[in-house]
């Protein structure tokens, strides 16, 4: 028997393929069963163009034998097997790929489109030598007498010779590696593990994949004695559902699929399924869950769809697929397109999955805008669990996506009392309004009691209430919807005044500006300024701020981790309401008692930080100086 040598070049890259270019091991049998389908396909692509009638799909299948005692596993098919030249330059030569010329000779033909081969490398039967020792395979052409037997070791070198082999086909006989404290390789001989691996890489193969299961059951006529059989069971589904016609799957086959693939006890709020052929040509099957999962607002949850070519199994969770804002999509993309590196582990080159990317996410986009024109109550409970995901996303990236997400955007109104959309609330816009008004504040009953809305209500407009974090944040990226910008009802101008109450406004704050100038100077620099109110009614005082950092943003920003407490300042302003009793109560302290007048001032400014839900400094003084105020 002759070892033969691989070229240099092959056994430099045979060294490197075993140890460095699959991140698993398990990837061999997904390799293996690969190959074995390119097999059958030849065959039976062979036996559409020749007119052979013998052969048809049903007759095919490919075999896999585990055999703990000699620690060998077996994968067989029945395609269309390899002469010895092929064997030779199929195996002896790396990266030497029979798929990848059957494919180009296929393509140039343009016949039977329907053909799909898997493999395009020539190097995934060497992730064999990932768990194995030694291989064998022995293989017999279709229509040839004879048939050969290539092994190998490893880079040491092969030999082929003559075999016996009745039909034909190829099997591949591994002989595991001797199990180390940091690989076990006996795994793979348990029926169990090798199932899953089938499940997980290769259940969409187009042809059966069998195997003998070792079960038990009662004896005949036994209450508690066990006898064992072997059962030939067809590891994978095969059809995948993705493939099939919309019109041939129902809704229930969907949910099934969903909760079965990805783990979850409730059926999806939504399922899409496309079929996109052009520039990029893809299946994809997702779904948009019910609930949110419990990590999904956490550092630990990894979004991806699950990235398939061919049927098989490529990536997990392929990120890349799905921008953060619609990351809790489930699903997966099936493309034949895909340019994938020679571990067919990672993509190769990103062009193809951009535009697959693109579409995905016009399609999630127009499909949760019908669902929001068609079924409010669903997209309301979607709204509920992944709002704040699209919230987020209006605000990363400087806004880049807010025209993507804005329609999908829901807000409590102050006059509708549920949520309502940013269209909604711009089509019913009085004519002389001239912003979209919000509120901001930690529960919809917190915000109702602002003062700051007293103005803004008794006009008749509607308010926007934002009682997520972000809210504020997402706005100030939107600035403007239908060419309405947003306004504060804390902003310093509502622009709510005619001339003539602004007229009136100025000359009571220059009758009164020496005063005011003496209470913020009792503030001492916790206020930027002490004015008049021009939208306050009924409540004496409230906090507005100057500059782009509301009291809200303040208060979030402060909240994040690895802040230093109270390093984010707003510029505050305190505002007092002309019109209120307390009004006249603080000029007569300014004529004729200084020093109480600054206890009001600290009093009035700590009670609208209590009225805005900002923490005191200082609950205690602010208890005395009440105490103080009451026994005078």
């Amino acid at each position: 028997m002759v070892l033969k040598q691989f070229k240099a070049e092959s056994k430099r890259l045979l060294d490197l393929m075993i140890n460095s270019i699959y991140t698993h091991k398990e990837i061999f049998l997904r390799e293996l069963i690969s190959n074995a389908s390119d097999a059958i396909d030849k065959l039976y692509y062979k036996a559409l163009t020749d007119g052979q009638t013998g052969l048809n799909r049903d007759d095919f299948e490919i075999r896999i034998r585990l055999d703990q005692a000699n620690r060998t596993i077996t994968i067989s098919d029945n395609g269309c097997g390899m002469t010895k030249e092929e064997l030779e330059t199929n195996l002896g030569t790396i990266a030497k790929s029979g798929s990848l010329n059957f494919k180009k000779n296929l393509e140039q033909g343009k016949e039977n489109e329907d053909i799909e081969i898997i493999g395009q490398f020539g190097v995934g039967f060497y992730s064999a030598f990932m768990v194995a020792e030694h291989v064998a395979v022995s293989s017999k052409a279709y229509g040839s007498d004879e048939a050969w037997k290539w092994e190998s070791s490893g880079p040491e070198g092969y030999t082929v010779e003559p075999c016996e082999k009745a039909e034909h086909g190829t099997e591949i006989v591994l002989k595991l590696k001797p199990d180390t404290d940091d690989e076990k390789y006996s795994e793979f001989l348990d029926q169990y593990r090798i199932k899953g691996l089938v499940k997980k890489y290769s259940d969409y193969i187009r042809y059966p994949i069998k195997m003998d299961m070792e079960k038990s059951r009662l004896k005949e006529g036994s209450k508690d004695e066990y006898e064992k059989y072997t059962e030939t069971e067809t590891l994978n589904s095969m059809v995948p559902l993705w493939r099939k016609n919309k019109n041939e799957i129902t809704q229930d086959e969907y949910n099934e699929f969903y909760k079965s693939k990805f783990s979850d006890y409730e059926n999806p709020a939504k399922s899409i399924h496309m079929y996109v052929e052009g520039a990029s040509n893809f299946h994809a099957l997702l779904f948009i869950p019910a609930h949110a999962p419990f990590n999904f607002y956490t550092r630990d949850y990894e979004k991806g769809l699950q990235l398939y070519s061919n049927g098989v199994l490529i990536m997990d969770k392929c990120a890349d697929l799905l921008p953060d804002y619609f990351s809790f999509v489930r699903g997966l993309v099936d493309s034949q397109d895909l340019s994938l590196n020679i571990s067919r582990e990672m993509l190769q080159h990103d062009r193809q999955l951009k535009l697959i990317a693109e579409r995905i996410e016009k399609k999630i986009r127009s499909e949760l805008e019908t669902m929001l024109k068609n079924k409010r109550e669903e997209y309301e409970k979607f709204f509920k669990n992944f709002g704040l995901q699209l919230k987020y996303g209006i605000y990363e990236d400087y806004g880049m996506h807010k025209d993507v997400l804005k329609d999908l955007l829901l807000f409590y109104s102050s006059t509708e009392k549920k949520l309502v959309t940013l269209k909604e609330y711009t089509d019913r816009m009085k004519e002389d309004q001239k912003y979209i008004y919000y509120a901001c504040g930690d529960t919809i009953q917190h915000i109702d009691k602002l003062p700051q809305a007293d103005a803004v209500r008794e006009r008749g407009y509607e308010i926007l209430y934002m009682t997520d974090p972000v809210d504020e944040f997402a706005i100030s990226m939107l600035m403007k919807y239908n060419d309405k910008e947003f306004k504060s009802i804390s902003a310093d101008d509502l622009g709510l005044e005619t001339e003539e109450e602004k007229k009136e406004a100025e000359k009571k704050i220059e009758e009164n500006k020496d005063m005011l100038a003496f209470m913020k100077d009792s503030l001492k620099g916790k206020v930027t300024d002490v004015v008049l109110s021009k939208k306050l009614k009924t409540h004496p005082v409230c906090i507005s701020t100057n500059g782009m950092i509301s009291m809200e943003m303040e208060k979030v920003l402060n909240s994040m981790p690895n802040v230093d407490k109270d390093r984010v300042k707003t510029q505050r302003v305190l505002e007092i309401n002309a019109n209120h009793p307390i009004f006249e109560k603080l000029c007569s302290l300014y004529q004729n008692d200084k020093d109480t007048l600054k206890e009001y001032a600290s009093l009035l400014y700590t009670q609208a930080l209590l009225i805005e839900g900002v923490p005191i400094d200082d609950p205690v003084e602010y208890t005395n100086q009440i105490c103080k105020l009451m026994i005078k």
